[in-house]
């Protein structure tokens, strides 16, 4: 556990230093609904969160790492639009959002709960909102084995989540290359931007 610990730290220290990621920009100019709340899960460090916030949104960042929470609550706690939860994907009180984002993130949700949690997400999100975020497949090097619990999915799955959506990007990542910390690994990941339809 302490390991598992010390490697998180070591990628939130990295991590705080990077910007925010262009497909936050993405959803932002995509958001077709009326509803200025964004939901970041998995909040990291919180470069999201400070775009969003730049951008009028009332922003929820949720974290089950409490490092995560830690290092955003000390980097926006006068900050109004912005609130900080110790929550998992699971347990979260996901609010009616217009964007929800989970930015390499829902890797580490309950395999068991990825369904329950994609509906619960899915049901937040206001029509003509957007969902930009990051799912695992099966090839990835941290789909099986990994220090810590990973929900891959088949591109079947994760394209069944969006039935009832305008899906605007979808992108497969399959290569070998470097992590944040510098480790080769091999990377399998669906990248998905969408927008929620009227069912």
């Amino acid at each position: 556990m302490e390991e598992n610990q010390r490697i998180w730290r070591d990628y939130y220290e990295k991590a705080l230093s990077r910007p925010h990621l262009k497909r936050t920009e993405f959803a932002v100019n995509l958001n077709e609904s009326n509803c200025k709340v964004a939901v970041d899960c998995g909040c990291g460090t919180g470069s999201d969160i400070a775009y969003l916030a730049s951008q009028g949104y009332q922003v929820h960042g949720f974290d089950v790492n409490p490092d995560s929470t830690s290092i955003c609550r000390d980097r926006f706690g006068g900050e109004s639009l912005i609130e900080i939860y110790d929550a998992s994907f699971e347990r979260f009180d996901y609010p009616k959002a217009g964007i929800i984002i989970a930015n390499s993130s829902l890797f580490f949700g309950e395999p068991s709960l990825i369904n329950q949690t994609w509906q619960r997400i899915e049901a937040a999100l206001e029509v003509g909102g957007v969902f930009a975020g990051d799912f695992m497949g099966f090839k990835d090097s941290w789909a099986a084995g990994f220090r810590s619990q990973t929900s891959p999915l088949l591109e079947s799955q994760v394209r069944t989540f969006f039935e009832r959506f305008k899906i605007v990007r979808f992108f497969e990542r399959d290569e070998v290359a470097k992590t944040s910390l510098g480790k080769l690994k091999h990377w399998h990941t669906y990248s998905v931007v969408a927008i929620k339809r009227a069912s």
